[in-house]
């Protein structure tokens, strides 16, 4: 920094300039999608089960519990000893809201959020709901698993799920 760059000449504060680059690149952390491999998370089995069309999660082994996102230890009983298990692809909905505002990066607003009881297991899962407006839902109505490939800023193949409606919506 030269004298020049620090003085304002008028008794001020000093000034100095920065210059934008004409493109910036999105820093990681703006990513709103998970780095899925075994180098960056200990659940990485749940999206390989994902990526090949199997919605999972785990089971602990010595007390039985279910739950949902998967874990590496188990909350009820603290054990370790943990089983990846299929879930239903199926479920209704619970409650649903729309998010009109700003949304995470590549998620154009408006979309429909919502919390999906599964078939026959007792698990309750947040997820988008694709392929329908907030009007056209209602409390109950079926939904079922897509999974979506995420196209982003990484090397890495990745995905993740949503719900679209099944059969006629309200």
């Amino acid at each position: 920094m030269t004298d020049d760059d620090t003085h304002s000449g008028t008794g001020g504060p000093p000034r100095t300039t920065v210059s934008v680059p004409d493109t910036i690149e999105l820093p990681r952390l703006l990513d709103f999608y998970d780095l899925q491999d075994a180098e960056h998370t200990r659940i990485h089995e749940f999206y390989d089960r994902l990526r090949e069309g199997s919605l999972s999660t785990t089971e602990c082994r010595d007390c039985g519990e279910l739950h949902f996102p998967p874990r590496v230890m188990c909350p009820e009983c603290t054990s370790d000893d943990l089983a990846y298990v299929l879930l239903p692809h199926e479920g209704e909905l619970f409650a649903f809201g729309a998010v009109r505002g700003s949304g995470p990066l590549g998620m154009d607003t408006p979309f429909v959020t919502g919390v999906v009881d599964l078939d026959g297991v007792d698990v309750q899962l947040s997820a988008r709901i694709d392929g329908a407006e907030y009007d056209d839902l209602a409390i109950g109505d079926p939904v079922e698993l897509q999974v979506v490939d995420v196209d982003g800023p990484t090397d890495q193949d990745r995905v993740f799920y949503q719900f679209t409606p099944r059969g006629d919506i309200a």
